[in-house]
């Protein structure tokens, strides 16, 4: 087998209809219940014009040689309707934009729910009028090689943050989160709790019935000297 130059056609995927339910949760929450720990690197922001606040897919992953966009162009190719293609790109290290204009308007035509790159895009001023979820570290004109080699459905890190084919990939105007397929009903449960409670705390930080006693608790244990007077030189 050609490790480091090798195509899998197939991955685990998940149902639709938990697709649809992540749908309805923020990233945040999502985060807060996988102990904060699956968000990727804020390098990593949005880029285009989403029409929906929250965009979720199953992850089409791509190990692509630095500054490379040939194994991109295949994973285009295969792309099925709500897949995520997200880009591993050497750790994001090339300062070559791996994509553009045109290819983003054939993933659009492909119906795939977004991109996500550890690295440049071009053409900004197009991209930024896409309703298409577009997630990548930067722009630069310089374009990429298209010489491979590279994986496509193998294991990656994007953002600093480990992808596994099939994972699913929650994205809003926070960032993106990834949420491993096996844990997925876990995961989907624990966020519905975190929003439920979140929606409840923000009432009651906007009615003024918020406990915040645990602040000064904290304080106390921690040993904070409070000083009843202005500090001075």
């Amino acid at each position: 087998m050609a490790v480091g130059n090798r195509v899998f056609l197939k991955r685990p995927l998940v149902s639709n209809e938990i697709l649809e339910e992540f749908k309805q949760i923020p990233t945040a929450n999502i985060a807060d219940c996988m102990g904060r720990l699956s968000a990727l690197h804020p390098r990593i922001s949005l880029k285009s014009s989403p029409t929906q606040p929250i965009a979720v897919g199953r992850a089409l992953t791509v190990k692509a040689r630095s500054g490379d966009n040939l194994m991109i162009h295949k994973a285009l190719n295969m792309a099925e309707e709500g897949d995520v293609i997200i880009i591993s790109n050497d750790g994001g290290n090339d300062y070559r934009s791996l994509m553009g204009e045109i290819m983003f308007a054939y993933g659009i035509y492909k119906k795939i729910a977004g991109v996500v790159i550890d690295g440049p895009i071009r053409d900004s001023d197009a991209v930024k009028s896409l309703t298409l979820p577009i997630y990548a570290t930067g722009t630069n004109p310089a374009g990429p090689y298209k010489d491979g080699t590279g994986e496509i459905n193998t294991p990656i890190a994007c953002g600093g943050i480990a992808v596994d084919p099939g994972d699913i990939i929650v994205m809003d105007r926070d960032g993106v989160i990834v949420v491993p397929y096996n844990d997925a009903d876990e995961v989907l449960e624990g966020a519905k709790e975190k929003q439920a409670l979140d929606a409840a705390n923000v009432h009651a930080a906007l009615t003024g019935t918020v406990d915040r006693d645990w602040v000064e608790k904290a304080i106390k244990e921690q040993g904070t000297e409070i000083i009843d007077a202005a500090y001075s030189r």
